[in-house]
């Protein structure tokens, strides 16, 4: 029998795929096929006034990292300030979302676990350009999003939902 060891993995800080996606670059630094499906981990960088619309996620538990910018954080209904070196744990079935609040852009690594959620970025992003900033969230960027929520397994919520317990799964 043969056993397959895995190996390190090094990724330079401007390497990896990057996409634009509702305002935001998104860069892949680790993907679930180089991780054993185990997790995947990423980097985004969100211009001001920038992040996700409020979402859960069904499948995976998602952990962020802030290295740079403010964040407003929105998880299991609470609103909580990001400084950079926050570190921010939501399981599956949480209601989430943030927002930059800071007049810089921030950036962050977000890790799924397990990977997977990861391939929706390549799917409906649309490859970035180096040196140029995401062009603003389009209602085709929302459209994009709206056309994976089953295949992904995660579901969009309208921000005023994003605060009520009831509205979790």
């Amino acid at each position: 029998m043969r056993t397959t060891h895995p190996t390190a993995i090094h990724v330079p800080p401007d390497a990896g795929q990057s996409f634009w996606l509702v305002g935001d670059t998104y860069t892949l630094k680790l993907s679930g096929e180089q991780t054993g499906g185990a997790f995947s981990l990423s980097e985004a960088r969100v211009p001001p006034g920038g992040g996700p619309p409020p979402h859960i996620h069904h499948a995976e538990d998602e952990t962020f990292v802030l290295l740079e910018g403010e964040l407003l954080l929105e998880a299991d209904g609470r609103t909580l300030p990001a400084a950079v070196g926050t570190v921010l744990y939501v399981p599956k079935g949480t209601c989430h979302g943030f927002t930059n609040v800071g007049t810089t852009p921030a950036r962050m690594l977000f890790l799924y676990a397990p990977a997977g959620m990861e391939r929706m970025f390549a799917e409906i992003g649309q490859p970035a350009q180096p040196g140029e900033a995401a062009p603003p969230p389009s209602q085709a960027d929302v459209a994009k999003l709206i056309s994976v929520v089953d295949k992904y397994h995660f579901e969009l919520l309208p921000p005023a939902q994003s605060r009520a317990p009831e509205a979790r799964a």
